[in-house]
């Protein structure tokens, strides 16, 4: 099993053309290819589009070269990725929502391929696990990095396309970087509230009411990690001493996108209770409102 000049153990993918480069990979590429739900033909495209500078430039002056250049590395990719995201995300919001108007469709788009929701994505496949970094890097913390993160996303993107043409990109898109985050989006774009600020919309309602501060705590963990659910729970800032008062609970498959979530459900709240007493919503925690519910 060792018998490969002193690199290591042999990946499964070595036999499916991986060779020594791909040998410096530590996790098994088959569970990133699960998540991704598509297995490569051509798996260099995957170990390329998961290569950091870093590692291209070690392995070159390990072997006598000069830097690479971005021969090596996922750079080129992230570029075509980031364009190969855009046309899909684009298209997947103007077919679903023939009512929306350009300026509607562009800053759902901008949110959805912005770099923040593309490193939430690869932190929720477990992409960091995967990426391929020099030795200092490695133990300098790039695995979690968000711009890090955000660009191999964009590079595996990339990678899917030149595999597998737009298809297996489009599914994976609609499973991974659309999915809850679009709908939470088009939401709010019906509410009113700015686009991913339900936790910003939440918070100034109180603050003009008087009531608090809202406070956001993880309740449980649920699923593989390429396929965790969150359950959170919002708050009113607690008095010391005091546990403060929960208004509602919210689920997503990031923190992000739970504390969202639960944020909408406390604004719905507060909003029904406006509507039905005509006057500004009192705060009540959800309990109550069941409590009153059942009596």
């Amino acid at each position: 099993m060792f018998g490969n000049s002193g690199r290591g153990p042999l990946l499964k993918h070595e036999s499916r053309g991986f060779g020594p480069i791909g040998a410096r990979v530590e996790s098994d590429p088959a569970e990133l290819e699960a998540a991704l739900g598509h297995v490569f033909a051509k798996p260099e495209l995957l170990v390329c589009a998961l290569t950091h500078r870093s590692l291209a430039n070690e392995l070159a002056l390990e072997n006598g070269h000069e830097e690479v250049g971005g021969a090596g590395d996922n750079e080129r990719l992230e570029f075509l990725g980031d364009a190969v995201l855009g046309l899909v995300v684009a298209e997947a919001l103007y077919n679903a929502h023939p009512e929306w108007q350009e300026g509607e469709l562009t800053r759902v788009r901008a949110q959805l391929v912005s770099r923040q929701h593309m490193a939430e994505v690869a932190t929720a496949i477990g992409l960091g696990s995967h990426l391929r970094l020099s030795r200092g890097e490695d133990r300098g913390g790039l695995r979690r990095k968000s711009t890090v993160l955000s660009n191999a996303m964009e590079a595996v993107v990339a990678a899917l396309f030149v595999d597998g043409g737009l298809e297996p990109v489009r599914a994976f898109a609609r499973r991974c970087i659309m999915g809850e985050a679009a709908e939470q989006l088009a939401e709010e774009l019906r509410s009113g509230a700015a686009l991913g600020n339900f936790k910003s919309a939440l918070q100034e309602q109180l603050q003009a009411a008087r009531a608090g501060t809202p406070v956001y705590r993880v309740k449980s963990e649920t699923g593989p990690d390429h396929r965790k659910r969150f359950l959170v729970e919002v708050r009113l800032k607690a008095d010391e001493g005091e546990p403060g008062m929960p208004l509602a609970r919210g689920q997503g498959s990031t923190k992000k996108h739970a504390e969202q979530d639960a944020a909408r459900r406390a604004l719905e709240r507060l909003a029904a209770k406006a509507a039905k007493t005509g006057a500004p919503a009192s705060i009540q925690s959800e309990a109550e409102e069941e409590a009153q519910g059942e009596g």
